[in-house]
């Protein structure tokens, strides 16, 4: 489990947990925000119920937070196949999702100000700070461009190295291409409820594996090259 000075076990645990946790999270976040069920104009929906607002802005902050560390450890599994693409889509979703982490910080000042202005007054003044082009250009393009792109090739490379099914590399791809195609609001659930099945599917994939069978994805050892195994023997 987390024992600091397993380094197999705890990475390989951190990971699997951090996969679960993001989904479970994520998922619970679209059913208590307010913008799911609402006005779809954020500034009112958030305006009429800040409490559920700052929940789901808390709970999408910190699946998007664990998702990076989670993308990081699944780098490991593609060690010996689909090598390139997997460094490609590990770190396109991890700049992607932390990206995106730090807009949510947008939420409690839209619900500020659905709870002191008009509707329209409230979505204007917003959309005049979320536009502008420092917002844009390092926060909202590498969310759009970075993140779910990574994570979809971050999918495929997995299936790829044969560690992921097709069936979950499908349901991935109808998850993640959901939110370009319909609006946000209740059919979001499609999105969200498609990601819990395929990280939860690869964390406990990755929880039942063992540290043996984690270990077996380093590449064979070779002269002057360190493995887990050789150098558990040296300082045994």
């Amino acid at each position: 489990m987390f024992k600091l000075t397993d380094p197999t076990g705890f990475r390989r645990t951190l990971t699997g947990v951090g996969l679960l946790l993001s989904g479970a999270f994520q998922l619970t976040a679209t059913l208590v925000d307010p913008g799911t069920w609402g006005d779809d104009r954020e500034a009112v929906s958030y305006g009429d119920n800040p409490a559920l607002a700052q929940l789901q802005s808390a709970l999408y902050h910190w699946s998007w937070i664990l998702l990076p560390l989670a993308a990081i450890g699944l780098m490991h599994l593609l060690r010996k196949r689909a090598v390139v693409l997997g460094h490609i889509a590990g770190v396109l979703t991890a700049l992607g999702f932390i990206s995106v982490s730090a807009l949510l910080m947008g939420d409690p000042v839209e619900w500020y100000f659905g709870r002191h202005y008009p509707a329209d007054q409230a979505t204007k003044m917003f959309d005049e700070v979320y536009n502008l082009p420092g917002v844009v250009f390092a926060f909202q393009m590498p969310w759009v461009f970075l993140g779910p792109v990574g994570l979809v090739l971050l999918m495929i490379a997995l299936w790829r190295s044969g560690f992921m099914h097709w069936w979950a590399l499908a349901v991935g791809l109808v998850a993640w291409l959901t939110p370009y195609v319909t609006p946000y609001g209740p059919l979001s659930l499609l999105w969200s409820g498609g990601n819990l099945v395929v990280l939860g599917y690869l964390a406990l994939k990755v929880l039942r594996m063992g540290n043996e069978s984690w270990n077996s994805y380093y590449p064979a050892s070779t002269p002057g090259r360190t493995t887990p195994d050789s150098y558990a023997n040296t300082t045994a």
